[in-house]
């Protein structure tokens, strides 16, 4: 099973709830009117697409609509799927800390899949011909190190480790020291998964970024968070609070098989403006994607990869031509 068929499928729930009610919005209006956006922006809202990006998205659409002459309903579909990508859209260099030398913070609260996604992150570099360490910094949660263990078994790289209760920074300055001495191309670090106090959180990875620019140079740091797509937007208000303790540069989200829901991915981006980098649409090692918005949102409307919307700019020129 290709990339897009396994995307296909991890999105089948949000596809028979969400999308298939806003694709019945072009089926059940005859006229491009009051009635018709409102229904059309009520349905984005409950698929928890977000009130911000639903606003763009339908403002977008109106002048699509005025633009090309548009007069129906059916017309304005491809143009609603191109305005929902625009909203996602992931710039060239979001994903040059994976061809660079670089430290992977990953935050998240317990729970939202911290853990298995640092697994798969591992299988990727892994797959990229990169050298890969793990951290196992999070020495508050009980087996915390042992799942993290388990999950470096699997996807073949070492792991450095400290005893529970140890400062989570002495355990990243030995992952540093041996990342060091064995010419490790990609530190992957996982992060205490507590909420609870901010100011405490904060320090901590300011503590962990001072430690990684001071003996490991030349590296790129990320900020990943994780965010369990079945909370809906429960993790929109976690990215919020994560986002105050930390400079996050990118988003996991994991559980995208098991909601259907899955406007939250248009959401959170438009609400951050903190790119969506990886999504997860299953439990196994390689069920972890880089996140395409084209992919991403043909798969949801079920549109085929290849050849699904029709050329906007072929059907944009007989237009101008009128």
């Amino acid at each position: 099973m290709n990339i897009f068929s396994r995307l296909k499928e991890g999105l089948t729930k949000s596809r028979e709830n969400f999308v298939n009610n806003v694709v019945s919005v072009f089926d059940t209006h005859k006229y491009i009117d009051d009635d018709f956006y409102e229904e059309l922006e009520e349905l984005l809202v409950m698929g928890d697409v977000g009130v911000n990006a639903t606003n763009s998205i339908i403002e977008s659409l109106k002048q699509d609509v005025n633009r090309m002459h548009l007069k129906t309903p059916m017309q304005c579909k491809d143009y609603l799927i191109k305005n929902i990508k625009e909203q996602m859209r992931v710039e060239k260099d979001d994903y040059d800390f994976l061809r660079e030398r670089s430290v992977v913070m990953v935050i998240g609260v317990n729970g939202v899949g911290k853990t298995t996604t640092i697994g798969k992150l591992a299988a990727i570099y892994r797959e990229k011909g990169k050298k890969v360490l793990i951290a196992a910094a999070d020495t508050f949660r009980a087996a915390a190190t042992e799942q993290l263990e388990e999950w470096a078994k699997r996807a073949r790289v070492d792991i450095i480790k400290g005893k529970e209760g140890l400062d989570p920074s002495s355990v990243l300055f030995d992952a540093v020291t041996a990342a060091n001495s064995r010419n490790v191309d990609v530190l992957l670090v996982d992060t205490a998964g507590r909420l609870h106090n901010k100011k405490n959180l904060m320090e901590e990875l300011k503590k962990m970024h001072r430690i990684v620019e001071k003996n490991f140079e030349g590296v790129k740091q990320e900020y990943l968070i994780v965010l369990d797509a079945t909370t809906g937007q429960n993790a929109l208000v976690q990215a919020k609070e994560f986002a105050s303790a930390a400079p996050l540069s990118g988003i996991v989200l994991t559980k995208m098989d098991g909601t259907a829901k899955g406007g939250i991915a248009i959401a959170i981006q438009s609400e951050l403006g903190v790119p969506v980098k990886f999504i997860g649409v299953g439990e196994k090692i390689d069920d972890l994607q880089e996140f395409d918005p084209d992919t991403f949102v043909d798969a949801l409307f079920d549109f085929k990869k290849e050849g699904a919307m029709e050329d906007l700019s072929k059907v944009e020129a007989l237009h101008f031509d009128d």
